[in-house]
């Protein structure tokens, strides 16, 4: 009996571990030159960073005093083989600077979206997706595969 109750305990608890393995372990299957992001999205985007971010990263996204570059040469190094994912949840978990976290998983996205529309990445039909997990399947490349 008591192995019984052993193993009905542990049983969900190794099927939570193979399934959190499994979906981390998964690499991207798409491209940030696959049109990840829609023009409406960056649009909506643009207004959001000329409110939230513009102040620190300057309204040309060519970066500040304290705040890195988010178009050129700089960003693009930096983020080359990651991926949207990636980038996505340091956006989400430390800015804007005054007010970590405050954006919701929309708005950071649409930011995102108009980031990617300056770095002259395609727009696609659909808009991104706002969910980290779904964004890691996503890799940041520089160059067109």
């Amino acid at each position: 009996m008591n192995i019984r109750c052993a193993a009905a305990a542990l049983i969900p608890f190794a099927t939570i571990i193979v399934l959190h393995s499994t979906v981390h372990a998964q690499s991207p299957t798409k491209s940030i030159w696959d049109g990840v992001y829609s023009e409406a999205q960056a649009t909506r985007g643009k207004a959001l960073y000329s409110q939230e971010c513009a102040s620190c990263h300057g309204s040309e996204l060519t970066g500040g005093e304290m705040a890195p570059p988010l178009a050129g040469g700089e960003f693009m190094a930096g983020w080359d083989g990651l991926t949207v994912g990636d980038l996505f949840e340091r956006v989400r978990i430390s800015m804007p600077q005054n007010s970590p976290g405050s954006l919701s998983g929309q708005q950071n996205a649409d930011v995102l979206a108009f980031v990617f529309s300056s770095n002259k990445f395609p727009a696609g039909a659909e808009e991104m997706p706002k969910e980290a997990g779904i964004l890691k399947t996503i890799k940041f490349e520089v160059k067109k595969p």
